[in-house]
């Protein structure tokens, strides 16, 4: 089967694992739990957390494996630590950052965001 390409407009973004594309959505459900698992009172507290730099990789890894959730993945946090990701840390950082960006703004506004992250 081949894989969809992302679609801006629902908050998608791509990641690749292991050389296989993966499509990144952070659904409400998925929010609801990383936010949880970040111990962030708000949706508001999680963004800022990491507009202002104050991420660790541990919240990397927790939002890009909230992302695969949502995206229909079953890649868990251990199976992710484990894996190469194309672009290494540095790319896992971007994609998480443009994640979040995508779940919060239209694509247009997104991209300006992204480029400030």
């Amino acid at each position: 089967m081949q894989q969809q390409p992302e679609n801006p407009w629902r908050g998608e973004v791509t990641l690749v694992i292991n050389d296989s594309p993966h499509v990144l959505r952070l659904t409400l459900g998925a929010l609801a739990r990383l936010e949880q698992q970040l111990q962030e009172g708000s949706l508001v507290a999680l963004v800022q957390r990491f507009e202002t730099g104050r991420f660790s990789a541990a919240d990397i890894l927790a939002l890009l494996t909230a992302g695969l959730e949502g995206g229909g993945h079953d890649l868990d946090s251990l199976d992710l630590a484990g894996a190469e990701i194309a672009g290494g840390a540095v790319e896992a950082a971007r994609v998480a950052a443009q994640l979040l960006a995508r779940s919060f703004s239209l694509p247009t506004e997104a991209q300006g965001q992204e480029a400030a992250l």
